[in-house]
């Protein structure tokens, strides 16, 4: 057993219920906001029994189908790969969301019950009425271009743990019902974690190939470093953490039945498009270079990218800035362009 995290996520105490400070959003490090989603309904309803909770949930369901990760009762809620890394551990197929709680509800007091997940479902696609009582407003700030509109997603399921990932997108996660613990790393910990493939992935994002409840220090010498830079956000309900954008995380359900809404949302304009698009054509492209060629372009994207966005144009007059000057929409469809134009040759 690895010694366990001993640093804990910032709280902010008895926070008044639906109200974020705006410059928390801006300080890039998590926090718990405790207690402010306290207000809504189904954090209510979730306090009284499960079964209250479902029919609620059951009321605002309007029948479309969803997708399901159903797993043997083996896997203890621990979504991941199998033993050879060929593929996922679980099946993701289509059900329909009150079926689903129907199987949560009958397995419920089941000493070791199937392993069930429902992660990430657009609240408004199949609750259209659902965050009229359970929503809350994220502060933004205001932006001269269009950026990435708010994503309001429903988790649901029983005792389960997603595996250490990171998402690209900021992300507000409200415990609605039962508890949650976050084990949280900062982005410069990727080495620390092992990542697994990127082919095969959940959501996009490769997993941790470390299992942090018997991690094997052989194949993985370096977690400890991880351990020694983690945190932990352990929720109640009515409770919410803020994660920012890149940071590593592993979500555990610690009750029988347990629900979390999540927000996310990026500042970036939309124009821009998934960096993920970026790391694919870096591995086609600089990845096999020679290592004095790779060690050039780093400093060549310092210079571009990763220092001072404005030092590449600002020796040079507008009218030959092009590319290297403030990128707007027009700018970003004939890079598009240009690039798809080279891709295809």
């Amino acid at each position: 057993m690895m010694t366990p995290i001993k640093a804990r996520t910032k709280v902010i105490e008895n926070c008044p219920p639906g109200q974020i400070p705006e410059e928390l959003l801006a300080a890039a490090e998590p926090v718990i906001l405790k207690g402010v989603v306290s207000d809504w309904k189904l954090v209510e309803l979730g306090l009284q029994s499960t079964q209250n909770t479902i029919d609620y949930l059951k009321q605002h369901y309007n029948g479309k189908p969803s997708f399901g990760y159903f797993g043997d009762a083996s896997l203890k809620g621990r979504f991941f790969y199998d033993e050879q890394v060929t593929r996922l551990n679980y099946e993701n197929k289509q059900t329909r969301i009150d079926e689903f709680l129907d199987l949560i509800s009958t397995t419920i007091n089941d000493p070791l019950p199937p392993s069930l997940y429902i992660a990430s479902n657009l609240i408004d696609s199949h609750f259209p009425q659902l965050r009229t009582e359970n929503d809350i407003h994220i502060p933004r700030p205001q932006s001269d271009v269009p950026v990435e509109s708010i994503r309001a997603g429903i988790w649901i399921g029983n005792r389960t743990t997603a595996c250490c990932h990171y998402d690209m997108s900021d992300n507000l996660a409200c415990c609605v019902v039962g508890k949650r613990r976050f084990t949280l790393f900062p982005p410069d910990q990727i080495g620390n974690l092992y990542p697994g493939p990127l082919d095969i992935t959940p959501g996009g994002q490769a997993l941790s190939m470390v299992d942090f409840a018997n991690p094997n220090l052989d194949a993985y010498p370096n977690f400890p470093e991880a351990i020694a830079n983690g945190q932990i956000a352990e929720l109640e309900a009515g409770d919410a953490l803020y994660l920012p954008s890149m940071w590593w995380h592993q979500v555990e359900g610690l009750s029988p039945f347990n629900i979390l809404i999540n927000y996310w949302w990026s500042e970036a304009p939309q124009y821009t498009g998934t960096a993920m698009n970026v790391l694919y054509h870096a591995m086609l492209s600089l990845r096999e270079k020679p290592e004095h060629e790779k060690q050039a372009w780093k400093h060549v994207f310092d210079y571009y990218i990763f220092g001072d966005g404005n030092q590449a144009a600002e020796h040079l007059p507008d009218h030959a800035q092009g590319y290297l000057g403030e990128l707007d929409p027009m700018k970003a469809r004939m890079l598009r362009a240009m690039l798809l134009n080279k891709l295809n040759r």
